[in-house]
């Protein structure tokens, strides 16, 4: 396998993403940010995809921030750009293709909002959920604040960030975070089916009822 840190695949209209540092729990590293909104950006301008899966490889999605990479580089931090129109979760949220966060394993703080970037979320029985921004020392930057609690009510949501709880796969569905929990060994084949029936949608239909959802997201 390539050590390319974000790897792509393309079967007809329906494009996969795959987080590529299992070594790390695919921790967002400069290399992987910087690829993963590249590809992003290149992806949204393809006219022929119609829907992403996102997803991580080996027992992790994304564990966030490459820590050990904070730890080395002084103002590796800095150098993120966290909130302009060229940062990750900008690109994310301007790709015109709807995105299926497939959580196959850990989902944890930056990793945690990566996967709420996308439409909805499905996940593995083997999935974990966990805010640990507050022990990490690192504010949330991409909308986890208003998308948590919108998504599983204010008090589960203080209860994850508060407290840096883990919450399994089951639990996490029952709270409304990931619409569906697969049987094991089926993530990635529920994900592809997903992204097809998309495909199938009228195009300009689709992107404005997913932009009339979408004005939701901007009401507080």
């Amino acid at each position: 396998m390539t050590d390319a840190p974000v790897l792509t695949h393309r079967n007809g209209a329906v494009a996969e993403i795959t987080l590529n540092r299992p070594e790390a729990l695919n921790a967002m590293s400069q290399a992987l940010v910087a690829s993963l909104t590249q590809v992003v950006r290149d992806l949204s301008a393809a006219p022929q995809v119609r829907a992403i899966i996102l997803t991580g490889a080996g027992r992790a999605f994304c564990c966030g921030l490459d820590l050990k990479e904070l730890a080395t580089k002084p103002g590796a931090l800095s150098a993120f750009d966290w909130h302009g129109s060229g940062s990750l979760a900008s690109v994310i949220r301007a790709c015109p293709h709807p995105i299926i966060s497939a959580v196959n394993g850990f989902a944890i703080t930056g990793g945690l909002e990566l996967a709420l970037l996308g439409d909805f979320l499905i996940a593995d029985p083997k999935a974990q959920f966990a805010d640990t921004h507050a022990r990490v020392g690192i504010t949330p930057s991409w909308g986890l604040t208003q998308t948590l609690p919108r998504l599983i009510g204010t008090n589960r949501a203080r209860q994850m960030s508060l407290t840096g709880e883990f919450v399994d796969a089951e639990t996490a569905c029952n709270w409304g975070l990931v619409n569906e929990v697969t049987p094991e060994g089926q993530l990635m084949d529920r994900a592809r089916a997903m992204a097809v029936q998309i495909s199938e949608t009228d195009r300009s239909t689709m992107g404005k009822i997913r932009g009339l959802i979408g004005l939701s997201d901007q009401i507080s």
